[in-house]
C-alpha cells in the first residue's frame, strides 16, 4: 500500500495541518495546534470474518483481550491505574473485517501514555482472568441484552446474519453463545499470531504529536510477527428472490422492523455519491426532514423514527453520525423502521416499501436534489469534526482504495450533482421487489397470516387526521407485497445467536 500523508480531509483544517514524509503503511494527519495525540492502529483481515468455523466471536474476543486485558508488563488493574492520572486511553473495536486499536491523549502525556498502548497491542498477557471476564461480558451481551433489551438491534443482527448466511460476513461480530464459551486461551493465542503481524498493521497518527513520536511508534510495532499479509477471500451469498420475511417471535412491547437489499456500489465509486444524495433525502439518518421520517413518523406518528442506510450503520440508536473504522467490502441497502404497536406494523411495512417503489420509480426532482446538494456540501463537515475521526475517515480510505479523501470527495461531488445522476444511480443499485425483511414482535403467527393474505391492513389514529392523509391510507393498506408462504418463516428469539 502507498504511503499516505494527509494534509486534511477537508478546507477549514487546511491551515491546521502539515504534512510530514511518511513510510510505507503510515496515514498521518499532524495537527500542530491540536493538544492531544490521536492513536489508530488497524489490522486487515482480523476481524470477524476471519472466526474459524465454531469459533465466532474469537476476532472480537481477541480484540478486547488486548485492549480490555493485562499485558506482559502490567495486570489490567494496573494499567487503568496508570492511565487514570494521564486522562488518556485505548480501546479496540472489530467490524467484520478489520480490527482497529485506538487511543487518544494529551500530547503531555504522550511519552509516558504510548508505551502502554505498545505493550497491549505486540505483549499481551492473555491471562484466563481476562478470558472469563470478557467472555462472560460477551456472553450476556448475546443472550440478555440482544435477545431481550434491544429488539431494533436484534432486528438489525438478524437481517445481516440472514442475508449474508453461509458467508464469511454470516455472523455478527458479537459471536455465538456455544463459540464463545468453547474459545480458549490458546485459541485466543492463535488467532493472535496469525492475524496481528505487520504485514496486516496500518499505522494512524494524528494530532499534536512530534517526530519522535512517529519514530517510537513505528519501533515499536515491528515486535509484531512479520506476517504473511493476510486476505480475506469474498464468498457471495445467496441471492434474493421475491420478498421474504423472517419473523422473531419475542415478548415485545412493540414491533420492530429492518428491511435490506443487495448493493453494489462502495463508498469511492461516482456512482456511490448520487446514490448518498438520493439516500439522505429519502432516510437520513436522524434527519426528521427525510422523506421517510415525514411519510411514517411526522405525518402518521406511527414511531419514534425511520430511516435509510447505503453503508452499515453500527450502534445507529445511540449515534447521530456513523463512527469511522465499520469498513466493509459487502453492504446492503437498508431500512431501519424503528418500534410501533403491533396493530400497526402491517401498515407501516406496506409504507415504507410503498415509499421505496416511489423512489425507485420515479426519483427526485430537480428541486429536490438541488436543495439536498446544497444541504449535504455543508453537512459532510460534521462526519468528522475532530482529528480522531478524520483520522478514521483516515483510514478507511485505504481500505476503501480511496485516493484523496472519501469526505472530500463526498463534498465536491455535491457541486455539480444533477438530477439525471441521482436517478440513474437510484435506478441502478436500488430495487424493491428482492428484498428480505425481518420484523421482531409478539404475535408471529397473526403477522404471518395476514403477510400472505395480503389483506387490507386499515388502521386507526389516536386523534384526527387530515383527509388527504386519510385517503393516502387507503393506497397504502392496499399496497399489494405479493408474499409467498413458503417465504416466510418463525424463528423463536429465546434461542438467537446460540
Amino acid at each position: 500500500m502507498k504511503t499516505r500523508t494527509l494534509i486534511s480531509l477537508f478546507l477549514p483544517f487546511l491551515l491546521a495541518a502539515r504534512a510530514l514524509a511518511a513510510p510505507t503503511n503510515d496515514v498521518l494527519l499532524p495537527v500542530a495546534d491540536d493538544p492531544t495525540v490521536s492513536y489508530r492502529i488497524m489490522f486487515s483481515s482480523a476481524g470477524s470474518g476471519s472466526d474459524p468455523p465454531g469459533k465466532e466471536g474469537l476476532a472480537a474476543l481477541t480484540a478486547r483481550m488486548i485492549a480490555e486485558g493485562a499485558t506482559k508488563q502490567h495486570r489490567y488493574e494496573e494499567i487503568l491505574d496508570l492511565l487514570f492520572p494521564m486522562a488518556g486511553g485505548y480501546d479496540a473495536s472489530c467490524s467484520v473485517e478489520t480490527v482497529t486499536i485506538s487511543g487518544r491523549i494529551h500530547k503531555d502525556n504522550a511519552v509516558a501514555f504510548q508505551p502502554l498502548l505498545l505493550q497491549a497491542i505486540v505483549e499481551p498477557a492473555f491471562r484466563s482472568e481476562d478470558l472469563e471476564r470478557i467472555r462472560s461480558d460477551m456472553v450476556s451481551y448475546l443472550e440478555n441484552t440482544l435477545r431481550y433489551s434491544g429488539d431494533e438491534e436484534l432486528a438489525k443482527a438478524v437481517l445481516y446474519e440472514t442475508m449474508f448466511a453461509d458467508t464469511w460476513y454470516g455472523h455478527i461480530p458479537a459471536g455465538r453463545v456455544k463459540s464463545l464459551k468453547s474459545i480458549s486461551l490458546d485459541d485466543v493465542r492463535d488467532f493472535y499470531s496469525q492475524q496481528y503481524n505487520i504485514q496486516n498493521c496500518v499505522i494512524g497518527l494524528g494530532g499534536g504529536y512530534v517526530a519522535e513520536t512517529l519514530t517510537s511508534l513505528k519501533k515499536g510495532l515491528k515486535k509484531l510477527s512479520p506476517g504473511p499479509l493476510i486476505a480475506n477471500v469474498a464468498s457471495e451469498p445467496e441471492p434474493i428472490k421475491g420478498l421474504h420475511v423472517t419473523i422473531v417471535e419475542k415478548d415485545a412491547p412493540a414491533t420492530a422492523i429492518s428491511i435490506g437489499a443487495r448493493l453494489d456500489v462502495l463508498r469511492g465509486q461516482p456512482d456511490w455519491y448520487p446514490l448518498a444524495l438520493a439516500n439522505s433525502w429519502f432516510g437520513e439518518h436522524r434527519n426528521s426532514a427525510s422523506h421517510l421520517y415525514q411519510v411514517i413518523r411526522e405525518v402518521r406518528g406511527l414511531n419514534y423514527g425511520d430511516y435509510s442506510y447505503i453503508e452499515h450503520f453500527a450502534n445507529a440508536g445511540e449515534l447521530e453520525f456513523p463512527a469511522p473504522g465499520d469498513r466493509r467490502s459487502q453492504q446492503i441497502f437498508e431500512m431501519w423502521i424503528r418500534p410501533m404497536p403491533d396493530a400497526w406494523a402491517h401498515f407501516a411495512l406496506r409504507a415504507a416499501l410503498r415509499e421505496l417503489k416511489r423512489l425507485v420509480d420515479d426519483g427526485l426532482s430537480a428541486e429536490q436534489v438541488l436543495e439536498k446538494r446544497a444541504a449535504l456540501s455543508k453537512y459532510v463537515f460534521h462526519f468528522a469534526p475532530t482529528t480522531m475521526d478524520r483520522l478514521g475517515y483516515a483510514l478507511d480510505d485505504t481500505f476503501y482504495r480511496i485516493e484523496g479523501s472519501h469526505l472530500n470527495l463526498y463534498r465536491n461531488a455535491m457541486q455539480g450533482m444533477i438530477r439525471d445522476q441521482v436517478n440513474a444511480a437510484v435506478r441502478k443499485h436500488l430495487q424493491y421487489k428482492d428484498l428480505q425483511v425481518v420484523i421482531v414482535t409478539k404475535d408471529a403467527q397473526a403477522l404471518r397470516k395476514a403477510l400472505i393474505s395480503d389483506a387490507p391492513s386499515p388502521i386507526t389514529y389516536p386523534t384526527p387526521r387530515p383527509a388527504e392523509v386519510l385517503k393516502e391510507d387507503q393506497q397504502i393498506m392496499n399496497y399489494p407485497l405479493h408474499i409467498r408462504p413458503e417465504n416466510v418463516r418463525i424463528i423463536s428469539g429465546k434461542t438467537l445467536f446460540e
